[in-house]
């Protein structure tokens, strides 16, 4: 798909996200529109899924390490058609299958529940470790957050990642510099997080995580390298990122926007 396409579809799955936020009165937009650029290229143009056979047998797997970014998830779910569009507004509601955060239980699409920072990392390397011992393709990809590579456990995944050679491993780090509590580098700084995993063994790779273009050519990139090392992507991205007045806020980390702010953000997003 063209670079300028999978954006304005991106642009589009910002909107669905504030809307569900907006109805349901709670949630996480600062971190779901941060990384919705790069959700979108993988579900739209790199990974190998099919929406109508969710355990296919060698496909690629994802798992949102960061599982707060539900609404970016269930987004592009929808629009890939694992489920219904119309379902987004059920977001957070009692009996709803769209949950705060990933339930693998409910949603298909949804490879394992996610939310306990640290651990989605973790989760991918065994999968990826199996696919290695029992000769399978398909490669795994992790999305994690800045703020959540202050976890213990992110850094014996990768060092477990490195030892066992996992080439058909992809971490992408979301980093927008910010966290519930403020900037990163002010609550437990963890920077620079490429040179920390580098020095357990990994590939690093960079990009702008708002250029599709760079974005689909970078994930395709890791996709292919081999090399016997696990792939970083250190993706620099902007919290909020679409609506001003969101952008580069620590207090839009968890707050739902009001109906007057969202009519403002859907009508700044229209005009992007």
């Amino acid at each position: 798909m063209d670079p300028n396409a999978l954006s304005a579809k991106a642009n589009g799955l910002r909107c669905h996200i504030l809307r569900m936020l907006a109805q349901a009165g709670s949630g996480h937009p600062g971190g779901s529109l941060s990384c919705i650029d790069i959700l979108t290229a993988l579900y739209a143009e790199v990974m190998n899924h099919d929406p109508a056979n969710p355990e296919m047998e060698g496909r690629d797997w994802f798992f949102l390490a960061k599982g707060h970014a539900a609404p970016a998830l269930y987004a592009v779910l929808a629009d890939a058609g694992y489920f219904p569009v119309e379902e987004l507004d059920t977001l957070r509601k009692l009996g709803s299958r769209l949950q705060g955060h990933p339930d693998s239980s409910q949603l298909p699409g949804v490879e394992v529940s996610t939310g306990s920072l640290g651990q989605g990392l973790s989760i991918a390397c065994g999968v990826a470790a199996g696919l290695k011992l029992d000769g399978k393709p398909g490669c795994v990809f992790a999305l994690l957050g800045d703020g959540e590579c202050e976890e213990g456990q992110v850094w014996e995944a990768a060092m477990f990642a490195a030892h066992r050679g996992l080439d058909n491993l992809v971490a992408i780090v979301d980093n927008n510099g910010l966290q519930i509590d403020g900037n990163i580098q002010d609550v437990c700084n963890p920077e620079d997080i490429g040179t920390k995993f580098a020095a357990f063994g990994w590939d690093i790779m960079e990009m702008d995580g708002h250029n599709m273009a760079q974005i689909v050519e970078t994930l395709n990139a890791a996709k292919e390298a081999q090399g016997g090392k696990p792939h970083v992507i250190i993706a620099h991205t902007v919290k909020g990122k679409g609506v001003s007045f969101m952008e580069n806020q620590a207090g839009w980390h968890g707050k739902a926007p009001n109906a007057e702010q969202l009519q403002a953000a859907l009508d700044e997003l229209a005009e992007s």
